[in-house]
């Protein structure tokens, strides 16, 4: 199986010359490129992280969709305000307080999904060359929000435990003492999209410290935190800090992807120019998603909901370490994450992701290349695997596949001696 290849810019293009400068920071995503491939049914897709919504009450809720129409159509099918539905965001205040936030209705404005907030945020802080601190790696929809808008992403060094409190400081005080301007540090602190990586409660008390230190806004994207597999969930950044936090959450993961409902909890300068920014990209939020979470949260057992989630995605998350353990050759090493959907696995030196993939394909499996999680390429000896959609028994299979792939790879950079120890700081 060979992957769709995207269209190139060239002079035929008769448009060529009328794009904006910043459409050369747009790329099609490392995940949708596999799309067409990595879902045929004889390949097993450890690409995607496509919640598993098989367990949603899909009855009932089309029963109450259809009375929600019935009852309030002329409402739910015309315009609403930018900043979206007032019941919405106190409901949101609601979920929000599951981890700890003390969260204003006020204060929310909901989003197409988060992806958007992150868009509309980055809309408002940057302009060309800014600086935009990350995590390396990470969510590679963000990276390509920042690049779109011409930012300079500089990566921080992480840990198991995420973002490294020293390494953010000395990141921010380089920048900042070679002229350029850090706008913000965008972090996912909970089952972080690639690596699976948790901040402890400690750690995020440190980067707190830091950000007052060195006078830094973080952008705490959250859509993994009530997907603990093995505690409650934790206290988000923004539970310890408003000022300095701009806190982004979905309903993607923890009910529907297909409704597109996010939002942003953000200082309230901050949030009047979130507002206006919505306007303008859309006038306001999609209406009918609104109501249908609304309606949802109002008259289902969502928290019940989210403990079979739970349940779901951790007899998944078995299954790959286990698959992992049994079908890897030595010299690997991948992560143990607590929740999400992801393990983040690194290669011995020599062997390329990237590379591996149309054999991985020819095996009936895929997977994520790291590369696509770097804004600086790095990544080559990486990959993402998502647990979250197949079964635990195409998991297992898919591990086998994927093993096929990487021990050939393996033996073949041996027999030309470019293989070596992994470092012992590999995630």
């Amino acid at each position: 199986m060979s992957l769709p290849q995207p269209r190139r810019e060239t002079r035929l293009d008769r448009y060529h010359d009328l794009y904006a400068e910043r459409t050369k920071g747009l790329k099609a995503s490392a995940v949708r490129s596999l799309f067409a491939v990595a879902n045929r049914p004889e390949v097993v897709s450890l690409a995607g992280g496509m919640p598993n919504i098989a367990s949603l009450p899909l009855d009932p809720l089309a029963d109450m969709i259809a009375e929600m129409v019935r009852q309030h159509g002329p409402q739910v099918l015309q315009y609403s305000g930018a900043q979206g539905e007032e019941r919405l965001r106190e409901q949101i205040c609601q979920v929000m307080a599951l981890e700890q936030i003390d969260g204003n209705p006020d204060d929310v404005v909901l989003s197409c999904g988060s992806q958007q907030a992150l868009d509309l945020i980055t809309r408002t802080f940057i302009e060309p060359g800014d600086v935009i601190l990350a995590e390396g790696p990470s969510y590679v929809g963000a990276l390509n929000t920042f690049q779109a808008y011409q930012a300079d992403v500089v990566h921080v060094a992480i840990d198991e435990y995420g973002l490294i409190p020293d390494a953010l400081r000395q990141a921010a005080l380089s920048c900042r003492a070679a002229g350029r301007r850090v706008k913000f540090c965008y972090t996912i602190p909970n089952f972080s999209n690639p690596t699976g990586a948790t901040q402890s409660v400690s750690r995020r008390h440190e980067l707190l410290a830091v950000a007052k230190e060195v006078d830094l806004l973080f952008i705490e994207d959250n859509p993994y935190g009530l997907l603990s597999l093995d505690h409650d969930p934790l206290p988000a950044l923004r539970s310890f800090e408003s000022e300095r936090v701009i806190y982004l959450g979905s309903f993607s993961k923890t009910f529907s992807p297909g409704l597109r409902v996010g939002w942003a909890l953000a200082p309230l300068a901050v949030k009047e120019k979130l507002i206006l920014a919505q306007e303008a990209a859309t006038l306001c939020p999609p209406v009918f998603s609104q109501f249908v979470v609304s309606e949802y949260l109002a008259n289902w057992d969502w928290q019940g909901q989210i403990k079979t989630f739970r349940q779901l995605y951790r007899a998944r998350r078995q299954a790959l370490l286990a698959g992992l353990a049994e079908h890897m050759p030595p010299g690997l090493t991948w992560t143990k994450p607590g929740g999400g959907f992801f393990v983040w696995l690194t290669l011995p030196e020599g062997l390329d992701s990237q590379a591996m993939l149309p054999q991985a394909l020819t095996h009936r499996v895929a997977f994520v290349p790291g590369t696509g999680f770097y804004a600086d390429g790095l990544g080559a000896r990486n990959m993402r695997l998502s647990f979250c959609f197949p079964s635990p028994e195409d998991i297992l299979e898919g591990t086998r596949r994927l093993g096929e792939v990487i021990t050939e790879a393996l033996d073949l950079a041996q027999t030309f001696g470019l293989t070596h120890a992994l470092p012992k700081e590999s995630l």
